[in-house]
C-alpha cells in the first residue's frame, strides 16, 4: 500500500511517483489556442535513455504512465516501444495517452495497441467550426470529429477504454454536449478550465507562442457547463484551482515540471540525479492529486472483457 506523506520543498521527500505524466516531445500538428506545452524545441530522448527513466520512476513507485505532448502520435513508434516496454518489462498497472485523434492508425494499434490501457481523445466541441476557432484542427479542417468517433470505436474493437478531454473556453462554454458524449460512450470525460501559464499561453511575445487570455472563462461559466452536463456519470471536472500542482509533469528530457509560479520551471533531471532528487524541484501537491481524484480504477479491459 501506498503511504502518503506531505511533499517538503527542496528537502528529502517520501513521496511516492504513483502516476506520471510524460511529455516525450513538444511538436504538434493543431495550434489549438490554449495549449499550455508548446512547441519550443523538437528535443527527444533516445529510446534506450527514456527507458532507464521510466525504470527508475517505476522502482520508485510509479504505477501508471500517460504520455501526452505535443501530439504524441507524431512519433508512433517511440510511444509504441514505451507502452511495450511498460507492459512487458515494468509490469506497470496502466498506460495512457492523449492524443487529438488525427494520427491514431489501425495499424499501429494492431501493433501496439495490447500494451495500451486507455486512449484519451481531445475534443473541445462536436461544431466542426468552433474546432476550428478554437485551432482543434490540421490546416482549417473540419474533420476532427470525424476522427474521434473513429479511434473511439478503434480502440473499444481492440479492448482499450475510451476517455475524452475537453477545455471549457469562450467558444465552447455554452454548448451542450450530452448526445455526443453518449454516443461515443467513454469510461470517462475529463473537462478542464482553460489555465494560463506564464511562458506558454499568456501572450508575452518574447516567451509565449499562445494567448490564451481572451477566451478563458468565469468560475460561474465553467460551472454552467458542468451543471449542464451533471447527469452524465462519465463527468470528471478539473477547475483551475483542481489542475493546480497536483500532476507529476515529465518533459522531453525527464524533468519535472513545476508550475507553483504559474509558469512550468525544469528541474533536474532524473536521469541526472534519480527520482528522489528530481522530486524536489516538482513542486508537487500529493494532497490536491488525491482529491481531484489521481487514483481511479486505471486497469484496461481486455478483449476477453468485451461486451460489444
Amino acid at each position: 500500500m501506498v503511504r502518503w506523506l506531505p511533499i517538503a520543498s527542496r528537502r528529502s521527500t517520501t513521496v511516492v511517483p504513483v502516476s506520471v505524466n510524460y511529455f516525450p516531445h513538444r511538436k504538434c500538428n493543431y495550434s489549438c489556442a490554449f495549449c499550455f506545452h508548446t512547441a519550443k524545441n523538437m528535443d527527444i530522448l533516445p529510446l534506450d535513455e527514456a527507458k532507464r527513466a521510466l525504470t527508475l520512476l517505476r522502482d520508485a513507485g510509479m504505477r501508471k504512465l500517460n504520455i501526452s505532448g505535443g501530439e504524441p502520435f507524431l512519433q508512433p513508434k517511440f510511444i509504441g516501444e514505451i507502452f511495450r516496454f511498460c507492459k512487458e518489462e515494468l509490469h506497470l498497472e496502466s498506460t495512457s495517452v492523449v492524443n487529438n485523434g488525427s494520427k491514431v492508425t489501425q495499424k499501429w494499434l494492431e501493433e501496439y495497441g495490447q500494451y495500451l490501457d486507455i486512449m484519451a481523445i481531445s475534443c473541445d466541441s462536436f461544431d466542426p467550426d468552433t474546432n476550428v476557432r478554437i485551432g482543434r484542427s490540421e490546416n482549417g479542417s473540419g474533420a476532427h470529429i470525424g476522427r474521434v468517433f473513429r479511434v473511439a470505436q478503434w480502440c473499444k474493437d481492440y479492448g482499450i477504454r475510451v476517455k475524452i478531454n475537453t477545455v471549457v473556453n469562450k467558444y465552447n462554454w455554452e454548448e451542450d454536449m450530452t448526445l455526443a458524449i453518449e454516443e461515443l460512450d467513454v469510461f470517462r470525460w475529463k473537462v478542464f478550465q482553460v489555465l494560463l501559464l506564464d511562458g506558454e499561453n499568456t501572450g508575452d511575445e518574447t516567451r509565449s507562442l499562445r494567448d490564451a487570455r481572451d477566451i478563458v472563462v468565469t468560475d460561474d461559466q465553467f460551472a454552467a457547463f458542468l451543471e449542464r452536463h451533471r447527469d452524465l456519470p462519465c463527468l470528471v471536472p478539473e477547475s483551475n484551482d483542481d489542475m493546480r500542482d497536483s500532476y507529476l509533469l515529465l518533459d522531453e528530457q525527464m524533468r519535472f515540471l513545476n508550475s507553483t509560479g504559474g509558469s512550468k520551471k525544469p528541474g533536474r533531471s532524473i536521469l541526472d540525479v534519480g527520482v528522489h532528487e528530481a522530486l524536489m524541484d516538482a513542486g508537487f501537491d500529493e494532497q490536491a492529486f488525491l482529491r481531484r481524484g489521481g487514483v481511479f480504477e486505471w486497469g484496461g479491459r481486455r478483449k476477453e472483457d468485451l461486451a460489444w
